[in-house]
């Protein structure tokens, strides 16, 4: 393997990346994650609003890799097959939190709609559709009931970007990218 670690870092930097990471997703590393971004954030003395507003959302979209993983098609058979993406980092008008996984090619085009859904509501339909499906009940076999994305657009206050990119017959890429303003 042949990797320029000062290169990457001025990336990085250049990119205002404060956090990234690749690998398995557990409930430890989540903790681990929301506490170093809280740590990071009273170091730049961010607002509380804005602390709360990336904390919820950063919580929400590590609950989604957590709980909607696929395994990685590429790494069958080896040690790391769970594995994710995930960075955040801070412009100068945002706080910027992506995420990617693999997900199963038959969820794609419920989770593209969903998402469209999502992004064609204005903040007050968005507030509605969240009573919505909070009152409807219905819980995915996940454990959720649609309401982590629809809750990440809220509160970010802007329209979810997405990708999904396919990778075998079987396998997409999804990544998500979620901007917070100051």
């Amino acid at each position: 393997m042949k990797i320029n670690l000062l290169e990457f870092y001025n990336l990085m930097d250049q990119d205002d990346i404060i956090l990234s990471y690749k690998g398995d997703v557990s409930s430890e590393l989540v903790s681990s994650v929301l506490q170093i971004i809280e740590s990071k954030m009273d170091k730049l003395e961010e607002p509380s609003r804005i602390r709360k507003k990336v904390y919820n959302v950063l919580v929400e979209t590590l609950q989604n890799l957590y709980h909607h993983i696929a395994e990685n098609p590429s790494l069958s058979g080896k040690e790391e097959v769970s594995s994710v993406i995930f960075l955040i980092g801070k412009s100068d008008e945002a706080y910027l939190i992506c995420t990617g996984n693999y997900m199963e090619n038959d969820n794609v085009e419920e989770l593209r709609h969903r998402i469209d859904k999502i992004n064609n509501l204005e903040a007050d339909e968005l507030k509605d559709f969240y009573k919505e499906v909070l009152n409807n009940g219905i819980m995915s076999d996940k454990g959720g009931g649609g309401l982590g994305m629809i809750d990440i657009a809220r509160k970010s206050g802007h329209k979810l970007e997405y990708n999904f990119k396919e990778v075998d017959q079987q396998h997409s890429f999804y990544s998500l990218l979620v901007k917070i303003s100051e």
